[in-house]
């Protein structure tokens, strides 16, 4: 089926149930949703905070005096604050939206809705 012979919207919502994975709705609140950042314990999750903290502090005040003073281990993880953001990334709907430039902008006359909905 191409792109112009979409007759109702269930094949749409196929295709958005189906890449957009990256935000969830929370249950029982309106415009709300959770973004998921996998951890292997609460020490992980604790350092990639205070990492966090650290560069914006660094951000702020590019002598970070008050880092160097109060915290034990200055050093910031930078690996680790990438990682936390990397897993934030909409990649599904980054692919999602590859697909629909393929199906209307790129090659509207050949598009095919039901091959994207079926792979």
């Amino acid at each position: 089926m191409g792109a112009q012979e979409i007759k109702n919207s269930d094949d749409f919502k196929r295709l958005i149930a189906r890449y957009f994975t990256t935000i969830k709705p929370i249950n029982n609140k309106k415009d709300s949703y959770t973004a998921e950042i996998s951890v292997s314990n609460y020490c992980e999750l604790s350092y990639a905070i205070s990492n966090m903290l650290k560069l914006c502090i660094l951000a702020l005040d590019h002598e970070a005096i008050g880092i160097s003073k109060t915290a034990k281990d200055s050093s910031i993880d930078v690996a680790l604050i990438l990682k936390v953001v990397t897993q934030l990334l909409p990649m599904d709907e980054i692919e999602f939206l590859d697909e629909i430039n393929k199906m209307v902008v790129t090659n509207p006359d050949s598009a095919d809705l039901e091959s994207v909905i079926t792979q």
